[in-house]
Formats: structure tokens, sequence, C-alpha cells
């Protein structure tokens, strides 16, 4: 070649050179100015902002929920182990501390060996503080341009960001936004859901799993690939060893264990209390929604890292829902039995009634589609995952087998409540959340039966009646538009010649004597004691309201009966005591609020019925919490059974927990079978029973297992100083027989026996007054 052409090819060489190193230029000055897109503004970055999750945590401040758009919360670079950062640093990014952003050792070798040799050994070239820009920003498409424009952005925020933080900060940042497994996003986050622990606990092992995921964060995916995901574990070990982070004895330590995962759900439909969860995420978005920010800004309850603290006890919510577990999926069995063939969930009409309100049946019938076309559509088989107490599994089922898979399902709720704050410990909506989203506890309403009855007798008292007051068994027919006779769930022949005190026909919940007592009260004195208690369900006004034809909520129901341990007065049920923002500052704190600032019934009448209430324990129909459950705590308590089986109740009373139970089926068509099956005593009380039992056991609780009510005074037990069941006598049967019918209210002649039995009191009071 002649120095001529040596001379053109140079030119020509240098002109490329200078072509390239110019369109670069230009290329860098384009990114710069936003032309491929806005960048970060210095005082953007210096105020970063990441969506974050709002913590749910419980009265203990423990974690037992989250809401969020991203699964992120945030940690304080002193709550980081150093296993942590070292394991980071020996595996992203060893010369981390030396570089200011741009690691240009790494990228040359990229260069060369990468691109050039094409070894793909070399590694990304991405430094921590890059990653930190992916992670802040993300990664837009521009087509063929995108890699060099990513990284020219990614390498420009970089810079900026090293110019504003300090590298402790920018290790904070990067690790409390780096997506992790499972849609999880910052350290923090992923401890809890993978290790069930918070960032400063992580050990060695767990700390280097985590770190190891960032490299593929599904591939890696320690809940899904345990063996992948010990491998890359051990893999950072390796590299903790290699740049001298860790000695190769504590590396072979850890790798001979395998990887132990605890792995926590903190979606809506897993994890503990989801129905709880639910009721409190309605609850904080009403209660933040009109506060504003210092920007002047609305909260997101999703986006900005609330805590809700609430009143839930962990503990007692496990024990609850265990409870739940066990009962609900043995009496399901027994319930499913006791039908025999005689399935209700098998039978076409209900089953077709409950298709006609799918919104499928729906769309098909407005298309003008026959009902036989769309029910053949609707018989159509496909693999679909059920809920089932054995376990969840696919199964080859058409819609309407669905249906009637779902419809033989019984419900529950339970919930416990602080008597004296009104402060919920424990809330169980329903059996599963997943399947099942209506919450029995508040948005449930049915007929509370014999668990209204306490109500009538504590007005009978506040009215006057004597406890040793004593009613026949007999039936009577109450005339009206439809003659009504309330008949007793079981009596014997015999029965029918006695007399039953006050205490003895509540606590075996005879239905007779219910109304009786009512009808000599009067139904209006009764319906206002239930609303000095705290009950604001309408109560209908009709003979049937003794006996628990009123529909209420199972939260009501036990906030009307914790004035029997609160002095008389009921309190507010409630859930969430304060919210903060996530710099911890009070947005809004829960102020102590009684139903009735008055209390409803006198010392006397709270005494008496808490005694009434203890023999229906002890020795009425309830008697299974001693007989079969070995309960021996202080309770009292109140069984309930409605008309044809279709809900069973049990309130528990104890001196520092009411407990409320129900149990039934969603579809008011399908009841019990049987009373057996049915009665609140076997279908709703083992719910408070197991989860009392394993609330016993643990000595965290033996202030509540070991509480005793108050001694009632002397005059209460006096009032209570007779026998429980008597013969009538023969003035009674001459004087004193009650009609077979009457109108309900109608006051009768109470005969002669009545008349000298009022004389004989009133000799024995002006006795005592001389």
């Amino acid at each position: 070649m002649g120095k001529s052409k040596k001379k053109q090819f140079l030119k020509l060489f240098l002109k490329i050179i200078g072509a390239c190193f110019l369109l670069g230029i230009l290329f860098f000055l384009s990114v710069y100015a936003g032309f491929w897109g806005k960048l970060p503004k210095v005082e953007e970055l210096k105020e970063l902002k990441q969506a974050q999750a709002s913590l749910v945590l419980d009265e203990n401040n423990e974690l037992i929920g989250k809401y969020f758009v991203f699964d992120r919360q945030s940690v304080k670079f002193e709550e980081l182990p150093q296993h942590l950062i070292d394991a980071l640093i020996a595996t992203e990014d060893v010369r981390f501390y030396e570089h200011s952003g741009l690691d240009t050792r790494s990228l040359g070798r990229v260069f060369f060996k990468s691109i050039l040799l094409g070894d793909d050994s070399s590694g990304g070239g991405s430094t921590i503080t890059t990653q930190l820009a992916k992670n802040l920003y993300g990664r837009d498409n521009y087509g063929i341009f995108s890699m060099p424009v990513i990284k020219m952005k990614e390498a420009i925020i970089a810079r900026r960001i090293e110019k504003i933080y300090s590298k402790e900060e920018i290790l904070t940042l990067y690790l409390n936004t780096v997506p992790f497994s499972d849609n999880t996003y910052g350290i923090e986050s992923a401890a809890q859901k993978f290790f069930n622990c918070s960032t400063t606990q992580l050990n060695l092992s767990q700390s280097a799993t985590l770190i190891g995921s960032l490299k593929a964060s599904h591939s890696y995916n320690p809940r899904l690939f345990p063996e992948r995901s010990q491998f890359r574990r051990d893999v950072v070990l390796q590299q903790m060893v290699k740049y001298k982070f860790i000695t190769e004895e504590e590396a072979r330590e850890v790798k001979e264990n395998k990887i132990a995962l605890s792995y926590q759900y903190f979606n809506a439909n897993d994890g503990l209390a989801p129905y709880f969860r639910e009721q409190v995420r309605k609850e904080a978005a009403l209660l933040v929604a009109d506060l504003k920010k210092e920007d002047g800004g609305t909260y997101d309850l999703y986006k900005d890292g609330l805590r809700v603290h609430t009143t839930l006890n962990r503990d007692m919510q496990e024990y609850a829902e265990a409870a739940m577990k066990e009962h609900m999926s043995r009496l399901q069995s027994q319930f499913e039995n006791a039908y025999g063939k005689r399935k209700p969930w098998k039978n076409n009409e209900i089953v077709l009634e409950s298709a006609r309100k799918l919104p499928e049946y729906k769309r098909l019938k407005k298309k003008g589609l026959e009902e036989k076309l769309i029910l053949d559509s609707l018989k159509l088989k496909k693999k679909m995952k059920v809920f089932d107490w054995k376990s969840e599994e696919l199964k080859n089922l058409s819609t309407l087998d669905s249906i009637s898979h779902y419809l033989k399902f019984l419900n529950t709720g339970f919930v416990a409540l602080d008597p004296h704050t009104g402060a919920v410990r424990a809330y169980v909506g329903g059996i599963d959340f997943q399947s099942y989203k209506y919450d029995h506890v508040i948005q449930s309403k049915r007929q509370v039966g014999s668990t209204f009855k306490p109500f009538v007798y504590t007005a009978a008292l506040e009215n006057g009646m004597d406890p040793c007051t004593y009613f026949s068994l007999k039936a009577i027919t109450y005339e009206g538009e439809e003659d009504w006779t309330p008949e007793n769930a079981t009596q014997k022949e015999e029965d029918i010649e006695v007399k039953y005190s006050l205490e003895k026909a509540l606590s075996n919940s005879i239905n007779t004597i219910a109304v009786k007592v009512m009808d000599e009260t009067g139904i209006d004195a009764v319906v206002d004691q239930a609303r000095k208690m705290g009950v604001k369900s309408k109560l209908p006004e009709v003979p049937s309201l003794a006996l628990g034809t009123a529909e209420m909520s199972l939260i009501e129901l036990a906030s009307a009966y914790t004035g029997y341990v609160n002095n008389g007065v009921s309190v507010q049920p409630y859930l969430v005591t304060k919210i903060e923002d996530k710099a911890g500052n009070v947005l809004w704190e829960h102020e102590a609020e009684n139903t009735m600032e008055e209390p409803a019934f006198s010392e006397n009448t709270r005494e008496t019925i808490i005694e009434m209430l203890k023999a229906t324990v002890d020795e009425g129909t309830a008697v299974r919490l001693r007989s079969r459950y070995g309960l021996k705590n202080d309770m009292a308590g109140k069984t309930g059974t409605t008309q044809n089986n279709k809900d069973g109740w049990f309130v528990g009373v104890t001196p520092k927990l009411v407990m409320a139970s129900w149990v039934g089926n969603d579809d008011h068509r399908i009841g019990f079978s049987n009373t057996g099956i049915g009665q609140g005593a076997n279908s709703a009380l083992p719910n408070v029973a197991l989860f009392l039992k394993k609330l016993n056991s643990d000595n965290e609780f033996q202030s509540i297992s070991n509480a005793k009510f108050q001694k009632p005074s002397e005059e209460v037990l006096a009032a209570l100083e007779c026998d429980p069941v008597r013969e009538e006598t023969f003035f009674e049967r001459l004087f004193g027989a009650e009609a077979p019918k009457k109108k309900f209210g109608e006051k009768k002649n109470k005969g002669f026996f009545s008349f000298l039995k009022k004389k004989n009191k009133e000799n024995e009071e002006e006795k005592e007054n001389d």
C-alpha cells in the first residue's frame, strides 16, 4: 500500500472515529436533554418517594397484614445486618465503595469480553447505584435503541444519585426498593414474607438466600424452586468467602443446612384474619379520607406506608381460627351425613334459583337465549379449584355442580370482645374468605333465637318481677291475626304440672315461659330495655320477639351482652386504635365511646342475670362446656336455636371476655335436618369452647382464663334462694289456672291465690318496717 493510500485510509479512519465520537456526544446530549424521556432532576432525586405498603398491626404491634400496590415497606440503614450488606456487595458490586456510580473497570471488561469476544462470563457491568436507578424509574422500550438509551439514562441518574446521597443512604434506598420474588418489594417485606421475621433478625443463610434471588427473582424463588434457590445461596456465600467477608468455615456451616422458609401471605384472600383486615381496610380508608398531607394531598392507604394499629390479638386470632376449622370441618361431616340421600343442596329448584342470580346467566339471558340453552352452557364441565375442608383441589365440575358444591357448606361467625373497652380481640367472619366474602360478624343479620331471652328477663327484673316468680311450662295459644302457640324444644308429659323459677326457665331456655315473662312485662318495656343495651336493629313488636325472631348482627349481639360485666353499660365494639403516617406521626386515634352513657339496668339486675346465665353453663343448655370440654373458667352464657334449625347461636361471657358465635347456611332454604345437630349447644357453642381451651393452655392469657366474677350481693343471693322447680299447688290449680288461649298483653284475673300471696307479702313488709 502506497503512502498516499495509507494517508487516505488514516484520514478516513480518523473521520469515522471523529464521527462516532461526535455521534456519541450528540447521543449523550439527546439523552441528557430528555429527548428520550425526561430525566429526574436533582430536586426530585432529593425527595425520592416510593409507594409503600400500609401495615396492619395487632395490639402488640405485630404485623398481621398489608394494603399495597407494591408490597414494600422501608427500613433504616441501622436495621440492615452487616452480613446482608456484605452479601449484596460481594454479589452485585464489589467495588461499590470505590466508584462514583459507574464502575469503569467493569464496563471495560463488559465491552471487550462480552461485546468483542462474546464471553458472557464477564457479567453485566451494572452497579448497585445504576440498579437503584432502574428500581426507581423502570425501563422504557425504545426499539433498537433500547439498550444504549437505557444504559445511558441509568448512568446519568446514578451519577446524580451519588452526588446527593452517601453510600449508606444508597444501600438503604436500594434494599428498600429492589424487587424480590413473589411480587415483593424491599428487604423488609421479603424478610417478613419468606422468613416471618424483620430485617434485623435475618441470619446469614436467609440474607444470602434473598440476595441470591435478585439475579432472577422467579428462577431463584425459594418457595417455588427450593433446590435452585439453595444452589444460588451457596454461590453468594462463596462470593462472600472470595472477597473475605466471611471465612470458608462460616460458609460451610451454612451450606450444610437447607433453606428453612416460614412463608407468610399478606394478600387480601390469604393469611391471618382476612375478614377482620377487610373490615379494617374499609374503616381506615374512611378515617383518612378527609385528612390532608403537608403538601395538601390526600392519603392513599395503598401507597403512603401508613401504620394501622388495631385491637386484634394475633395469638387469640390464631386460636379462634384453629378452633373454627377444627369444629366446622367436623360439623360439616355431621351435617351432610344427617341428610342422607335427601340433600337440599342437590335440589334442582334450589340450584337453578341460585344459577339465575349468576352474572353469566344474566348476560346470556340479556342476549335473548332461552333458559334451556343457558343451562346447557352452565352444564359444561371444566377443571376448577374448589374449597373443601380436606384440601383445595382441582375438580372436573360444571357451573351448576360448583353451585351445588358451595351451597352445602355451613358458614360461621365468631367474635371475642373486651367487655370493658369494646376492643375486638378475635374476629372470624366465615369459613374461607376466598370462597365466601360475606362477613358473618358485621354484615350478616340473622334471627338470634334464644340469645334474646336475657333481654326479656332483664326487662322483667327492671320492671319489678321477683327472681323467684314461678311460671308454668304449659303452652298457651296467643290470639291475633294468626293464632300462635309457642312450644318447648323438649318437654315431658310430667313437666306439665310443674312451675319453673326465672333462673330455671332461662338456664333451660324454656320458650313457653319466656313468652309469658314478656307478656307480664310488656313488649314496649322489652324493646326499650334492648335499646338501652345498644341494640339498634329493628325489633318486631310481636309475641315471638321473646324467642328471638329479631334479626341482628353477631357483633351487635355481643356488644349488648357486654353490659352484664361492665356495670350495666354496653360498650361499642371497635377495631382500629390509631393510624400513623410512615414517620410515626399520629393521624387519627380512637376515643372511648360507650353505647349508652347511663347503665341500662341496676346492679342488682346485672348480678341476677349473671347468676342465671352462670346456671345455663353449670346445669342448663350450655352444660357441655363443663361436661364435654372440661372448662373450669368462671363463665356465663346463653345458647340459641331458631325455628326449623336454621341458625345456631352461643354467647359466652367471662369477666374479661365476651364471645359470640353463629353457625348456619347462607341460603335460608337450607337448615339443619334435626335439632340434635342444629341446636346452638352443638353447632355454635364448640367454636367458643375450643377457643377457650386453647386460651387456657397459654400462660400469656392466664389473667383472662383465671378471672372470677364478683360475688353477688347478699340481697341478690337471698332473692335467688328458692327451689328452681315446684309443683303447682291446689289453690294455683283452682284459682290460678292459665287459660289455654289469650290475647297477648291482656292482663288476666290472677285469682284468689295471687290475692293471698300479695297480702302475705304486704304483711311481711309491714313487719320488717316495724
